[in-house]
């Protein structure tokens, strides 16, 4: 049914418990921060609106709400590359520590060492996040395989489907991009551009299998990830109850940053540390295969920039940059070059 043992996962997890809690405290304290920031907003709106009619104080609790709901969520945004490179790449690179059977440091130390690792491998923020965004465009290329075997398929109602089985492939695809930086870290490379291609084409011969693997681990989360959420729904109306003008919508929304929390805190390390066994199992002894190297370069233009930047990459290491083609010297008798 599927090719990895959750309960072997959970016990990896068990084993990164400072990175969970790290994890857990940094989005915990993000969700925190937008209802706090959204609870401020609305205080102020409410005060202003006090100024004017009921539906003026309504309407400008509203948008005091979320104006300071989108200043966090700029901030948010601000440092992603942050999160990326700190948090997701240094759990990644503890759990392929541990699966290779490797002693991690205990505490605020298994942190530090994870840092230290993800330098080794990404020497900055700025370039992970450049390869983990041309990865991403990648898998959207083989997803759109999928897509097209689909349309092809005669069967009834097949539009709808085609629109539920998008939808489903783009949150299971949300996972896969960083078990590709997982392959990067485990091969111990020093040109991410060119490991991350490599372990794109071998995802590309597999992708049958992993994405069948996506699809059973994400309806697994996002079922675990409703469940969270009906269990925050109480303490959020409780927080939303007590915001001025008792912005009891904003329940709803609180709840789901709350049940978000949570979900990226804990279930999404599952979802990829479950996503890694399938992989890892899936490409044990296979070379990258050229005709799916050859399919990936025609199909996706990411992939082709992966490929240039590995280039890249390669001739800033070795002092070897490439240069364009000396113009050939002109003799005596010769022709103009270009004629």
């Amino acid at each position: 049914m599927w090719d990895f043992e959750p309960g072997r996962a959970l016990g990896l997890m068990f084993k990164t418990m400072p990175f969970i809690l790290f994890r857990l405290g940094i989005y915990l304290g993000a969700a925190l921060a937008y209802m706090v920031m959204t609870g401020v907003g609305a205080g102020v709106g409410y005060g202003i609106g006090s100024l004017g009619s009921e539906g003026f104080r309504a309407g400008s609790t509203f948008w005091g709400g979320l104006i300071g709901f989108g200043i966090v969520g700029a901030v948010m945004y601000w440092l992603r590359e942050y999160l990326l490179y700190v948090v997701k790449a240094g759990h990644l690179a503890v759990l392929v520590e541990l699966m290779e059977g490797k002693e991690l440091p205990a505490g605020k130390g298994q942190i530090n060492y994870a840092s230290t690792v993800v330098k080794e491998r990404f020497a900055q923020a700025s370039v992970l996040f450049a390869v983990d965004q041309l990865i991403k465009g990648v898998l959207r290329a083989i997803v759109g395989l999928t897509r097209s075997v689909f349309r092809m398929l005669p069967i009834p109602g097949g539009q709808n489907l085609l629109r539920i089985l998008q939808a489903f492939l783009k949150v299971a695809v949300g996972f896969i991009d960083e078990v590709i930086l997982a392959y990067c870290i485990k091969t111990r490379s020093t040109n991410a551009w060119a490991s991350s291609r490599e372990a794109l084409v071998l995802y590309g011969q597999n992708y049958k299998s992993m994405l069948k693997n996506a699809a059973w681990i994400t309806l697994m989360i996002y079922l675990l990830y409703f469940l969270v959420f009906l269990v925050m729904l109480a303490p959020a109306a409780l927080i939303a109850y007590l915001m001025p003008g008792g912005w009891s919508a904003a329940g709803v929304v609180f709840a789901f940053l709350l049940a978000w929390s949570i979900k990226a805190g804990v279930l999404e390390p599952f979802a990829i540390t479950c996503l890694m066994q399938a992989y890892f199992k899936a490409i044990e002894g296979q070379e990258p295969n050229p005709e799916w190297d050859a399919k990936l370069d025609g199909m996706s233009a990411k992939f082709r920039k992966l490929k240039d930047k590995a280039g890249e990459s390669l001739g800033k290491a070795t002092g070897t940059a490439t240069q364009p083609a000396p113009e050939p010297a002109v003799t005596a008798g010769d022709p103009p070059p270009g004629n």
